[in-house]
């Protein structure tokens, strides 16, 4: 059974007639096809009992077709009304009920209202969110493969951007630097934003790249992932330059602790809020645990945060097959901030990690 096949069996099953899958990255799941269309509108429609199509803009219908997808496809211009074309292509096929299964992660209020306008007789409470979720949970063996080589390029990644770093030169120099040498090797696209951050601005966890000039005696936090095939890798390591003091290093020594033992513990059977505690409980035991702001992990594959979240409170086993990210940080405004990443694929008596970065504090520059 493929995953259309999976969709339509779920949708038989919870008696509902039509799925709108809008979210790009569902679609490039179910069918290799991926675009962001911004402002137009693209969408995968899969009914229980008839042929699936897509819809989307004229300019991309070539490309949707060229994946080798068996359905219909349907582009639109831009003058045209492509929500009043999507109703009259769902009527052309007189599904048998009114039960519609929407993405309600992803579905916009405007976008829903045009839906209403046009299929006024619709049913859209049923959510599919859950269920592509839990197909996309358990990675098969090639995406496993895929995952590993999004891998390796991330440690090419860091192995670049470690030798850039020097002082006085800019985060957003090193960031160029290490996207500069991947695109010569043919990987043109990152997981995410390419984060550097240097001495305290690496407290903010969710801060950007800035033209911030390295400095002497400072820790430098690099974030990065890359693309392959459609799945990412993401991972962080922290560096050092020069000799930064006795607290930024205690700050390194025991977030390493945390991660450490974090990934040794993740295997079959332990449940996501266990392993968030395990490395919780190491940063609480050196008394930074208020700077331990986010959860210790998220799902990843084809998105760099997927379902599930490895947190407090998330009673979920852990199966063979499972990918996520092991993230320990401790950020000290205005002192340093560290944080230390693998992403990891459950085994049946483990875990393996994607990237292979060392995690000893490296000393450059």
């Amino acid at each position: 059974m493929n995953k259309v096949e999976k969709i339509q069996k779920w949708l038989s099953d919870n008696q509902n007639d039509v799925a709108l899958i809008t979210d790009p990255k569902t679609i490039q799941y179910l069918t290799g096809f991926y675009s962001d269309p911004v402002e137009r509108v693209l969408m995968m429609v899969v009914f229980k009992d008839s042929e699936p199509f897509i819809f989307g803009p004229a300019l991309e219908s070539e490309a949707i077709k060229d994946t080798g997808f068996s359905g219909h496809v349907y582009g639109y211009l831009d003058h045209e009304n492509p929500w009043k074309m999507i109703a009259d292509q769902i009527n052309s096929r007189k599904p048998s009920g009114n039960r519609y299964a929407i993405e309600k992660t992803a579905l916009t209020v405007d976008r829903f209202e045009n839906l209403k306008q046009v299929l006024p007789n619709a049913d859209f409470e049923t959510n599919l969110t859950p269920f592509i979720e839990q197909m996309r949970l358990i990675k098969s063996a090639d995406e496993i493969e895929k995952l590993n080589i999004a891998g390796k390029w991330a440690d090419f990644a860091f192995k670049v951007g470690f030798e850039a770093v020097k002082k006085g030169v800019p985060e957003s120099a090193v960031a160029a630097e290490l996207e500069y040498a991947l695109k010569k090797k043919g990987i043109m696209e990152m997981s995410f934003d390419t984060l550097i951050q240097a001495g305290p601005h690496a407290a903010e966890p969710h801060g950007a790249t800035a033209g911030n000039l390295i400095q002497d005696n400072q820790l430098v936090l690099f974030d990065l992932g890359t693309v392959w095939e459609g799945y990412i890798s993401d991972a962080s390591r922290t560096v050092a330059v020069g000799k930064p003091d006795d607290k930024s290093m205690d700050i390194y020594k025991v977030c390493l602790e945390a991660q450490l033992t974090a990934q040794e513990a993740a295997k079959p059977g332990i449940t996501a809020a266990e392993l968030d505690k395990i490395a919780r409980d190491v940063i609480d035991k050196a008394g930074y645990g208020e700077y331990f702001i986010h959860r210790l992990g998220h799902g990843m594959g084809m998105s760099e945060h997927e379902f599930p979240s490895i947190m407090e409170g998330n009673d979920m086993v852990l199966e063979p097959g499972m990918c996520f990210s092991i993230e320990p940080g401790i950020y000290i405004p205005n002192v340093a901030g560290v944080r230390i990443e693998d992403c990891v694929h459950i085994t049946d008596d483990g875990c393996e990690p994607f990237t292979h970065t060392t995690k000893d504090l490296q000393y450059v520059d």
